[in-house]
């Protein structure tokens, strides 16, 4: 499956967002410990213990602003999940116009 590149909109400049064709191909990790590779985040500490919010939201915010990849996207991130923390996510004004232009659902989330 492959991810839609939302060229209109951008994570930061160069850097098309890259959004996911539906919510229910993120199908990442809910629980336990997570690592992002350097790609995704350049510092020492991206390890991420997904029962504790904060780190939740840090992980979400930094796969959606950083990936290029629609793999990423299905493996870091979980699709009900994002629904739920949506509103409490700190993006990108690109980031956020491009998840909501396609998933309107996010809008009301």
């Amino acid at each position: 499956m492959q991810a839609t590149l939302a060229s209109t909109h951008l994570a930061r400049p160069g850097r098309p967002v890259v959004v996911a064709r539906t919510l229910a191909e993120l199908a990442g990790p809910t629980g336990g410990m997570v690592e992002l590779p350097v790609r995704l985040m350049w510092s020492s500490e991206r390890t991420f213990d997904l029962a504790e919010p904060d780190d939740l939201l840090w992980l979400y915010e930094n796969v959606l602003r950083e990936t290029t990849r629609a793999d990423d996207l299905r493996a870091l991130i979980d699709g009900r999940t994002l629904r739920r923390v949506w509103r409490r996510l700190n993006l990108p004004r690109g980031v956020r116009q491009a998840w909501e232009s396609r998933h309107r659902g996010l809008r009301t989330a």
